[in-house]
């Protein structure tokens, strides 16, 4: 099989898959109706501004979309087909409560949380593999318990201890520098959203007064380090002076640490930045973006597009004593989030007030592990550190990496972060012309596909043509095909004498190479 053979079956493929038979593959043919009170909110605002909402999405687009939204994996072809031919009233509110409780929850969110605390061993973060793979499993096991958001944020700013035995202390190790000011820095970005680089001078100093007594000190251990509360870093024995971000000082004294004084102030329900920051992450990882975009620029010039969605979604946080699910669940079972991806209104304004959801390129992570789902097959990861430390079996799933430092070549190249400063834009999902070669070209990829026990069930399993077509959409699009789409496989696996296995791959490499598998939509 030549590359121009393959090239011809996804060109082919690509111009005929957008004139699909009715009903659409994509889209309910329904509009949206309101079903809590986010939809009030958002279709509220897009009446006043005149704007359309796009359509509900189909089934299909729906249990796939739930499925890498929520644990960062594809639907299985039996969970696709299962639940598009399930006729219950609640069947999308019963597959988010499912998936909301299964394993791969916990595995995810811990990477979008890895990236945030740069969770990495090597340079320039320099957390030494234990101590990576110990904050890892912290971070984890409070996703996985539900601890409240507010004590998971409180346990690192307040922690004390060995890198190695007592994990949070090492959000105060993964900085690139640990002056006090550059502490506040890291704090005000991670859990206020707050950009400090235009905070005046006396701003910034007076937050890093609450870390101006931290300590380290190493151990006879390499690579250990205790962080620890120092009162014998006071100047003259006296308590250092601080100010909240919101101007207002704070009394300390040299029997407690100022970092719990912080902490108290920040997860208070009043504090005006640290339920609107994650209530905005949480809205902005699951919809694309934020209602304050971008997620980790919240200032007073960059207002939210829709201020009473945003303090809705606050004010649900803190009745929900910050359980994260809760808020999840909610965004979730939305028409708002269960919109198409095909836009009636294809404006600015339209995106910034989620008119319909966004197209986005799966995450670099998500995408290696859909396509050794599909074939079957796994990847080899690499770090400048040796094994045994950074040893990864080849069952391990790439959004399951604790350590930024373990990485493959497909990962650096589809935009994984370097987790060096724990910026949203560190991550870039952007589709780049290598990115489309290698997709297209490689060997790697190719070599998945023709290897996959897909391809040989298929076609060693007597299927014909259209069995075939409708076994691979639904394993690799988690959707039937249309009968257009059948009738051009069916005259492909038939046209230029081909053998059934060379036409079977064809069809996989072509919709592997196609957007509809590439994007979440």
């Amino acid at each position: 099989m030549t590359i121009n053979t393959l090239m011809v079956s996804a060109g082919v493929f690509l111009a005929t898959a957008s004139v699909s038979a009715s009903p659409s593959p994509f889209e309910a043919p329904a509009p949206p109706t309101v079903r809590n009170q986010i939809d009030e909110l958002v279709f509220a605002r897009l009446k006043h501004l005149d704007i359309q909402p796009a359509n509900l999405c189909s089934d299909a687009v729906f249990v796939r979309r739930a499925h890498l939204d929520v644990i960062g994996t594809l639907p299985t072809a039996v969970e696709a087909r299962d639940f598009i031919l399930d006729r219950s009233s609640d069947k999308r509110h019963a597959v988010i409560e499912r998936l909301l409780a299964r394993d791969e929850f916990a595995d995810y969110w811990a990477m979008k949380w890895s990236d945030l605390l740069r969770i990495k061993a090597e340079f320039p973060i320099n957390l030494w593999p234990n101590a990576a793979q110990a904050y890892h499993r912290w971070v984890h096991s409070c996703i996985k318990e539900a601890l409240p958001y507010d004590q998971f944020v409180r346990q690192m700013l307040t922690a004390s201890g060995s890198n190695f035995r007592a994990p949070p202390v090492n959000f105060y190790r993964a900085m690139q520098n640990k002056e006090p000011q550059s502490i506040a820095q890291t704090v005000a970005l991670t859990f206020m959203g707050t950009r400090t680089e235009k905070w005046p001078k006396d701003r910034l100093s007076g937050m890093a007064g609450f870390f101006s007594l931290v300590g380290y000190k190493s151990t006879v251990e390499w690579k250990e380090e205790i962080v620890f509360f120092d009162p014998g870093k006071a100047i003259n024995g006296i308590a250092p002076t601080a100010a909240f971000p919101d101007g207002i000082s704070a009394r300390l004294s040299l029997g407690r640490d100022p970092r719990e004084v912080f902490a108290d102030w920040l997860i208070d329900p009043k504090n005006p930045w640290f339920t609107r920051n994650i209530a905005n992450r949480v809205w902005s990882w699951l919809l694309g973006r934020g209602i304050i975009q971008e997620p980790d620029d919240i200032r007073p010039d960059n207002p939210p597009a829709n201020p009473e969605l945003l303090a809705f979604l606050e004010k649900e946080l803190i009745d929900a004593h910050y359980d994260l699910k809760r808020l999840y669940r909610l965004i979730l079972n939305s028409e708002t989030y269960q919109l198409s991806s095909i836009p009636r209104t294809d404006t600015s304004a339209a995106a910034a007030n989620f008119a319909s959801y966004p197209l986005r390129r799966l995450e670099a992570e998500v995408l290696i592990d859909a396509l050794d789902q599909i074939t079957g097959s796994t990847e080899n990861y690499s770090s400048a550190i040796p094994e045994p430390f950074t040893f990864i079996p080849d069952s391990q799933r790439s959004i399951a990496l604790a350590d930024g430092s373990v990485t493959s070549s497909f990962l650096e190249m589809f935009g994984r972060p370097p987790r060096d400063t724990g910026r949203e834009s560190e991550r870039n999902n952007s589709l780049t012309a290598a990115q489309s070669l290698h997709l297209l070209n490689s060997s790697h990829v190719l070599r998945k596909i023709e290897q996959s026990r897909m391809i040989q069930y298929q076609t060693q399993s007597g299927k014909t043509p259209r069995e075939m077509a409708i076994a691979m959409y639904l394993q690799i699009l988690s959707r039937y095909p249309t009968e257009a789409e059948i009738a051009f496989v069916e005259a492909f696996f038939q046209s230029g004498g081909k053998r059934t296995r060379d036409a079977a791959v064809d069809l996989a490499w072509a919709l592997i190479n196609g957007s509809e598998f590439l994007y979440r939509h």
